[in-house]
């Protein structure tokens, strides 16, 4: 039986294809993401009771990185888009119904920054806000938003005022216009504006109780191995994997570019002694990112299999790791087209969209890099880390 990641390689030349197609969009246009739902990997982990694969993390990822690096915004959506069943997975089974019960292909976006404020009402919340990168947003049905909590005067209120709320797509407008930007534009990161929506209290998340696993549990999912990873590694995870596949398409880009190469001195670049040197030390780095990635999520895997506890320790770690490997690939990326020469700055050459991509993927939040390190290093010396802090 065809897996998804088979599914996946039989697009590989349609993807590079519709590159352009989709930067000149501004998303991906419909039949990319007509095929990227046929492939299943919006549905890995989604859970089986609502049609999902309800997959190994690590077939997810590899799925992204597999996308993403013949096509960067196409393999943005795929992760972003596709991470977020894992999370409406422990949620209430009304929730659940009402995205999954019409179509389990329904797509979700997100951003969770936190920029609404929710006015308790009987039932459930009033919610308003404006929230900037919803990656994919116009192929989605549904959205996930983060906001806060307040009180009747709109002062946010409580010790915990952090939730997520999902709304359906007649409750949101997407912006049209505010996507310009110099790369992943293919992802149609666009803004969302919601305006005095009613949020009934079913169709909300607690943070905490992702972090703590009380959502899993109350999910009636606490036994499946898959829902007791932790969100904050996982979503933050598919952000640096997604980054990850920009790279390894940049190192293939600058491979087939300058295998038959000519300098303006008549040298055949491919056996230029400067230009190997750079491209070895280039692949091993992002080599060594991928499988830093994969062993790390591979750690968390398996605690999850045996049911064993996420010791804080271990996800400052694994976090530490993934910004690292994030910034490393992007650079290994850097020192490839100082070697590219001028042609890899046509639009028309994969290698300048994979490095524009890729320096926007590093911007993400996920990626910053300095947070998570003194992070790390505050866990590491048993201080407290700042308020907010999620690994």
């Amino acid at each position: 039986m065809s897996t998804v990641l088979d599914r996946v390689e039989e697009l590989a030349e349609f993807l590079g294809d519709q590159a352009e197609e989709a930067d000149d969009l501004g998303r991906l246009p419909d039949e990319t993401a007509k095929r990227l739902r046929a492939t299943g990997v919006g549905r890995m982990l989604q859970p089986k009771d609502f049609e999902g694969l309800e997959t190994s993390p690590l077939e997810f990822f590899e799925a992204v990185l597999a996308i993403g690096s013949r096509h960067g915004s196409s393999g943005w959506v795929a992760g972003v888009v596709g991470v977020h069943p894992f999370e409406l997975a422990v949620g209430t089974r009304q929730m659940q119904e009402e995205v999954w019960g019409g179509d389990p292909d329904t797509w979700v976006a997100s951003p969770y920054a936190p920029l609404g404020r929710a006015r308790p009402v009987e039932g459930g919340f009033i919610f308003s806000g404006r929230w900037p990168f919803s990656s994919g947003t116009d192929l989605c049905e549904w959205v996930v938003l983060g906001g806060m909590i307040t009180d009747q005067d709109g002062v946010v209120a409580g010790s915990n005022p952090l939730r997520h709320f999902i709304l359906p797509r007649q409750d949101y407008e997407i912006i049209a216009d505010s996507w310009n930007v110099v790369g992943l534009r293919g992802t149609g990161s666009k803004d969302v504006v919601i305006r005095d929506a009613f949020v009934p209290a079913h169709r909300i998340i607690d943070p905490l109780d992702l972090e703590s696993g009380a959502a899993a549990a109350q999910a009636g999912r606490g036994d499946a191995p898959l829902y007791r990873m932790p969100f904050h590694t996982m979503f933050s995870g598919t952000i640096a994997c997604a980054t990850i596949a920009l790279t390894e398409g940049a190192l293939a880009a600058f491979v087939a570019h300058s295998r038959s190469r000519i300098s303006r001195a008549g040298h055949r670049v491919s056996q230029d002694p400067h230009q190997l040197a750079s491209l070895g030390a280039a692949a091993a780095d992002i080599q060594a990112s991928r499988v830093q990635f994969m062993s790390d999520m591979g750690r968390l895997w398996d605690l999850a299999q045996r049911d064993g506890a996420m010791p804080l320790a271990l996800r400052a770690e694994i976090r530490r790791n993934q910004v690292r490997a994030v910034r490393r690939s992007v650079d290994a990326v850097d020192r490839l087209v100082a070697h590219a020469g001028g042609h890899a700055m046509r639009l028309d050459n994969p290698i300048q969209r994979f490095w524009r991509d890729a320096h926007t993927g590093l911007a993400h939040v996920s990626n910053v890099a300095d947070p998570v390190y003194a992070a790390y290093g505050l866990n590491l010396y048993g201080r407290e880390m700042p308020p907010g802090t999620r690994l």
